[in-house]
């Protein structure tokens, strides 16, 4: 599977190539400040699996768990494009609203769903963890 990505204002693009690791969903409130929204749709792949074009800036997060989360975004317009944790070597979470077709997106699990926002319903029949997945 080849998958392309961009954000919003083009100076950042990604081609990931083979399949995904896992599909999710983050209800955490860093997530919800950093997306902007209820919560932020993410996908795992492997560092070797996607290749990124353009410059991109990365701040360091401090999650609830006390993990660091790098955020990495296109400096020109602000769009977060991907998650690196140091806890987790080698695998990159691309954020979903980056790609070009998101039909392939299934969220096999939700993550963090103790901070949800209450206005937000989440299918029973998929995963959820209410605090740290890790």
């Amino acid at each position: 599977m080849t998958m392309t990505g961009q954000c919003l204002c083009g100076a950042v693009s990604y081609k990931v190539e083979g399949d995904l690791q896992m599909t999710g969903v983050c209800h955490c409130k860093n997530c919800q400040r950093q997306a902007g929204t209820a919560y932020s749709v993410l996908f795992a792949v492997g560092d070797d699996q996607i290749k990124i074009d353009g410059d991109l800036t990365t701040y360091d997060d401090t999650a609830d768990s006390g993990n660091v989360v790098q955020r990495h975004f296109c400096p020109k317009c602000g769009s977060p494009i991907k998650s690196s944790l140091p806890t987790q070597p080698g695998v990159t979470f691309i954020k979903a609203g980056t790609l070009d077709d998101t039909s392939v997106l299934k969220p096999q699990v939700h993550f963090w769903t103790g901070s949800k926002q209450d206005w937000v319903d989440i299918d029973p029949d998929v995963a959820q963890i209410e605090a740290n997945p890790g």
